[in-house]
């Protein structure tokens, strides 16, 4: 059994992408079954024969439920008391919407881009993952509300149902439903006013904001499938409610299956669910697809530059800044989502019969090996396309040349293959949109070091699933021979699509051997990084954990140009990033993306430990789980005070200590080699008394090579030293702080908040904006019933865990001098692997730093 568990472990990534296939070739398998008597021809009629009154209704309830779809973020926001214009709540849920519609992936592209668009307004990430939280509640209470009358006003059987199952049973299953809608309400009347999610404290609304938030959910998705039924060639009012039903159906098994935008899922469950003319209803999937998911997603990219509130009525000049200020941001998830869906169009195109009276004209241009290579290759530009997408969202510069020259090719593969002057036409709006946004594209990352994730290479193969469908659907009337490889015609449709697909095949298996035989990280030769070159970074760093650099016990990733770096550990099979990224943060990502693409090519796991705020939309876009940490205490310098009730107890502190003779002073770094011996004394008094030994990486050392790096703070009583704290200080003036802090054992009541005091001081005189008291682990982890059951143990420990480090009562020490709490949180892989992280990041943070050494330059992979 163990061995079972330790291979679907190591083949976890593996399996997951198998899993992703069969199911989505069972939606084909399915629908290639329920489809057997619909010759393609019917399809073809029936969807030419779609008329302006249909398609001009499909695009305005397709408009209306876009419209009402902006409308979760502002009821959610207005829930969170958060203040921000109508338009920022709109760009943020249409491009989240329009990217998780066409590709799944919710988290890294929809998630991702909501995520960069709210903290560019100023929100932080507990808001933003309350905001995608109500916005997913009112979603699925839209669904059990519609779905539910539906059942109850239903006057017909689904056919999937038919099996014994009365109308009156229907109904009163679908009044049941409806109630379910009530539960929110029911949890807020028993007294849950708000539940834990991820490490973010969601409030559940009121009965009104509930009812109005579902109201707004049932009337998207009505617009939603009724931009479908109207599609239908004569759609009959009474028997909508029957098609909800198997449209809301269709939904979920969608989102169950985990398949990449739904293909073939969602079209099966329609076909099977909803009665009807099969052919009928395929050829409205079909125009369903492209009206609701390609064109808002063509829309999202034209509306990328309209963000920013002021510059919306503001000069031209003021517009295009306000484009840019986004355009790194949001275009790479939105291009890599138009680029997949272009590859996915080439691979359709080329697995269907080309028009014939176009083939007709074609031959008085081009001879036929010039139409036949033209297939062929545009069908392989179609694959390449697949797979580069995911390293536009990487923000690849090798990514974007490629893909530009293979959309640039494919535009003309597209109008030799068959004039296909309409397919030529969206490739160059997508090459238009990818130029456009070429300073979106910075990386140098080599193409073949960059992994491809479990999700894209998912949505990949299933692209091609669909096209192989969608050929031997066109093409089940064709008798398949081995002759049949090398017929060579204008009408050779079926042959062509053999010859592109046995193409495809090979372009895939090329690509599989080319990326197991890449070289390993493992073997690539390392380079020392020296303290000295970190100090560019540093200068320009504006939190002062930046300086744990200095510590010794950590290998350090350097940006190209010298003024970034992140600083990380690997422990076994986990890459462990102290903090955030250090210095100019436009080098964050790239940085990150790096480290990311290094561990995997080392089969190892990423995890980023004590990050902020700024750094959650990479760690989400690094496809990395989001848990809370705790809380950082910070000072707000200009509004400290000793005056007022709140602050009695530090004034009869500093009182006591003063009467205690403590005297406060600094030691300039160049002088502090001279005390180290009663540093060093005071240090190893205070290990004896608290029975512990020196930490690591994400704390300093009594190293007196680190020590001599920083002024130290110290309280001297009768001229001895009886507490000191090293200085960490931002060279811009942002932020102060301490690292190690030690006293002696024997220490008169009030010193260390005197020491604390004269800090806070003495900041506060050379201007700097802030002080910070270091973290305080668990606080803020809400852990409620409803909680996941981290945080159910966290919050646990911090209210019982006093024996064994003293949570509650470190925060509420901080607490007295802190005037804000900034939360910090970790982000690693999902499941056990992240409990394994943690247990590294442990082991690490307790090694005794005789393990590391203090002043060396550390070796780091390039």
């Amino acid at each position: 059994m163990r061995r079972f568990v330790a291979c679907i472990r190591t083949h976890k990534r593996s399996l997951s992408i198998l899993a992703a296939l069969i199911v989505a070739a069972l939606g084909f398998s399915a629908l290639f079954g329920l489809l057997h008597s619909v010759r393609p021809r019917a399809i073809r009629h029936t969807f030419d024969a779609l008329s302006t009154a249909q398609i001009a209704g499909a695009l305005a309830l397709t408009a209306t439920s876009y419209l009402l779809l902006t409308l979760y973020d502002s009821f959610a926001l207005h829930i969170l008391g958060k203040t921000l214009p109508w338009r920022t709540a709109a760009l943020a849920s249409f491009t989240s919407y329009t990217l998780s519609h066409n590709l799944g992936l919710a988290l890294l592209t929809g998630g991702s881009a909501r995520y960069r668009v709210y903290r560019a307004a100023g929100l932080d990430g507990g808001a933003i993952g309350s905001v995608i939280a109500l916005a997913s509640l009112a979603f699925w209470n839209g669904v059990i509300l519609l779905a539910g009358l539906a059942a109850a006003t239903s006057t017909q059987i689904l056919p999937f149902f038919d099996f014994g199952l009365s109308l009156h049973w229907l109904h009163i299953a679908g009044i049941a439903t409806v109630t379910l809608c009530l539960i929110p309400m029911l949890l807020r009347h028993f007294g849950l006013r708000a539940v834990e999610i991820g490490g973010w404290r969601t409030p559940i609304p009121g009965p009104a904001k509930s009812a109005a938030m579902t109201l707004v959910a049932a009337l998207d998705l009505a617009a939603a499938s009724a931009a479908l039924f109207i599609l239908l060639p004569a759609p009959d009012p009474a028997a909508w409610p029957l098609f909800f039903l198997g449209y809301a159906l269709a939904i979920i098994a969608a989102l169950i299956s985990h398949v990449p935008g739904g293909l073939g899922v969602f079209e099966a469950v329609v076909i099977a669910m909803v009665p009807g003319d099969k052919a009928e209803l395929l050829a409205a999937l079909l125009a369903y697809r492209v009206i609701y998911y390609l064109l808002p997603l063509l829309l999202a990219a034209l509306l990328l530059a309209w963000h920013e509130s002021r510059a919306w009525h503001g000069p031209a000049k003021q517009l295009a800044a306000a484009g840019q200020s986004l355009l790194r941001e949001l275009a790479p998830p939105l291009l890599a989502a138009l680029v997949f869906a272009g590859g996915l169009i080439l691979l359709l195109s080329g697995s269907t019969p080309a028009e014939a009276a176009r083939m007709h004209d074609l031959k008085h241009f081009l001879p036929l090996p010039f139409v036949e290579a033209s297939h062929l290759a545009a069908s392989l530009a179609g694959t390449l396309l697949l797979f580069l997408a995911p390293g536009l969202l990487r923000r690849l510069d090798g990514a974007f040349v490629a893909t530009r020259a293979l959309l640039a090719a494919a535009i003309l593969f597209s109008l030799a293959k068959g004039f296909d002057y309409e397919e030529a036409l969206i490739l160059a709006g997508i090459v238009a949109a990818l130029q456009w946004s070429r300073a979106a594209f910075y990386r140098k990352t080599a193409l073949i070091d960059a992994p491809l994730s479990t999700g894209w290479i998912a949505a990949a193969l299933t692209a091609i699933l669909a096209s192989t469908f969608a050929g031997f659907f066109a093409y089940k009337h064709v008798a398949y021979s081995g002759s049949l490889w090398w017929q060579f015609s204008l009408n050779g449709d079926a042959p062509r699509f053999l010859r592109a697909l046995f193409g495809i095949a090979v372009l895939l298996a090329g690509l599989a051997i080319w990326r197991l035989l890449a070289p390993s990280a493992r073997s690539v030769r390392t380079s020392a990084v020296s303290f000295d070159q970190l100090e560019p970074a540093l200068a320009l760093a504006d939190r002062t954990d930046a300086f744990l650099a200095l510590t010794g016990d950590k290998r350090f990733l350097l940006a190209d140009e010298g003024d970034a770096f992140l600083m990380y550990r690997i422990e076994g099979a986990n890459w462990i990033v102290m903090g955030d990224p250090v210095g100019n943060e436009d080098r964050w990502s790239d940085l990150l993306w790096k480290l990311r693409e290094k561990a995997d090519a080392a089969q190892g796991r990423l995890l980023l430990y004590q990050i902020g705020a700024r750094t959650l939309p990479q760690a989400i876009d690094l496809g990395l789980s989001i848990v809370k940490y705790g809380e950082e205490a910070e000072v707000d310098l200009d509004s400290f005070t000793l005056a007022g009730p709140q602050a009695k107890t530090l004034r009869h502190a500093e009182r006591r200590a003063e009467q205690a003779g403590a005297e406060f002073a600094v030691i300039a770094a160049a002088h502090v080699p001279r005390h180290i011996a009663e540093l060093k004394a005071v240090s190893d008094d205070w290990l004896r008394a608290k029975k512990q030994r020196e930490k690591a990486f994400s704390l300093g050392s009594f190293d007196p090579a680190y020590i001599a790096r920083f002024p130290c703070a110290v309280v001297r009583i009768d001229g001895r030293i009886v507490a000191f704290a090293n200085i960490l200080a931002t060279a811009n003036g942002a932020e102060m702080s301490v690292d190690l802090m030690r006293h002696v054992a024997a220490l008169p009541y009030g010193v260390m908040d005197f020491l604390f005091i004269r800090l806070i001081q003495y900041a506060r005189d050379r201007g700097f904006r802030r002080f910070t008291l270091g973290i305080a682990p668990l606080a803020g982890v809400d852990g409620r019933r409803l909680a996941p059951t981290w945080a159910r143990g966290a919050a646990f420990l911090f209210r019982h865990g006093e024996m064994l480090y003293g949570f509650e009562g470190l925060r509420s020490y901080k607490a007295k001098f802190a005037t804000r709490w900034e939360p910090r949180y970790i982000a690693g892989p999902r499941g056990m692997a992240f409990a394994q992280g943690m247990a590294a990041v442990h082991r690490i943070v307790s090694r005794p730093p005789a393990t590391k050494k203090a002043a060396a330059p550390v070796a780091a992979p390039v």
